[in-house]
C-alpha cells in the first residue's frame, strides 16, 4: 500500500526545513530531538504457555485475549545517540504534555535551545500546552523549544520512525500481556542502547531530495 501525498510548496519547506536540520554539526547546547507515538495492544494467553527446553522454544496457544491498549512515547537524540521512551495508559494530550515537560526539565534541562521534530498529530501544537498548563506556564515551558514539524503525509522524515522500527522489531514483537511487565522490558531496551551510544546517521540530503522529486513538485 502506497501513501500517495501532494509535493506542494509547503511540503518542500518543511521538508527542507529538516533536512537542513539534520545537516547540522552537532551541538551538545541546542539537541535535535525526534519525537513520536506508538500504540500498542496487550494481549493474555487463554492457555499456559509451554515452557522454553535447551533446544525448544517457547510456545503459545493462538489464542489470546484483549487486555487493553498502552501508549509509547518515544524521544531520540539521532547524533548522540540516546532516546528515552515512557510507557503510559493513554495518549492524551495531558500525557504528552508530561512527557515533553520531561524531556526539557530533566533529560535536556542544560541545553540552551531543544528544537522538537514532530509529525502533526493534534496534540503535537502548543495551543495544546496553553489547554493544559495555561497560557503563561506553557511560555514558560516552552521558551526553549523551537517546533519543526514534517510534510503532512511524510512521516518518514521523522527519525523517531526509525527508533520505532527497531523498538517494536528488538522488543516489542511478542505477547504483552499487562503494562508493567513491558515497561520493564522498555526501560532494560532503552538503558542498553544509550550506554551503547547507537546512533542514526541520516545521509539523505536536501539535494538528494531536489534530485529525486523535483519534477514531481507542484507550485
Amino acid at each position: 500500500m502506497w501513501c500517495i501525498g501532494t509535493l506542494t510548496e509547503e511540503y518542500r519547506q518543511r521538508m527542507c526545513n529538516l533536512l537542513d536540520l539534520y545537516a547540522r554539526p552537532f551541538q551538545a547546547e541546542e539537541p535535535v530531538v525526534c519525537l513520536d507515538e506508538k500504540s500498542k495492544q496487550l494481549l493474555r494467553d487463554t492457555r499456559t504457555p509451554l515452557a522454553l527446553k535447551p533446544g525448544v522454544p517457547a510456545k503459545h496457544d493462538y489464542e489470546y485475549v484483549r487486555a487493553g491498549t498502552c501508549n509509547l512515547f518515544v524521544a531520540v537524540e539521532p547524533k548522540r545517540g540516546t532516546r528515552t521512551v515512557i510507557v503510559t495508559a493513554q495518549r492524551a494530550k495531558t500525557d504528552f504534555v508530561s512527557f515533553v515537560r520531561h524531556l526539557l526539565e530533566q533529560v535536556h534541562a542544560k541545553a540552551h535551545c531543544v528544537h522538537l521534530v514532530m509529525d502533526n498529530l493534534n496534540t503535537h501544537f502548543r495551543r495544546c500546552f496553553e489547554e493544559v498548563l495555561g497560557i503563561e506556564e506553557a511560555e514558560v515551558l516552552l521558551r526553549r523549544v523551537v517546533f519543526h514539524y514534517t510534510p503532512k503525509h511524510a512521516s518518514w522524515l521523522n527519525m523517531a520512525e526509525i527508533e520505532i522500527d527497531i523498538l517494536d522489531r528488538q522488543c516489542l514483537d511478542r505477547r504483552w500481556h499487562d503494562r508493567d511487565a513491558l515497561t520493564a522490558e522498555v526501560d532494560a531496551w532503552q538503558q542498553r542502547r544509550n550506554a551503547e551510544r547507537r546512533s542514526i546517521e541520516w545521509t539523505f540530503t536536501r539535494q538528494d531530495a531536489d534530485r529525486k522529486m523535483q519534477q514531481h513538485y507542484v507550485s
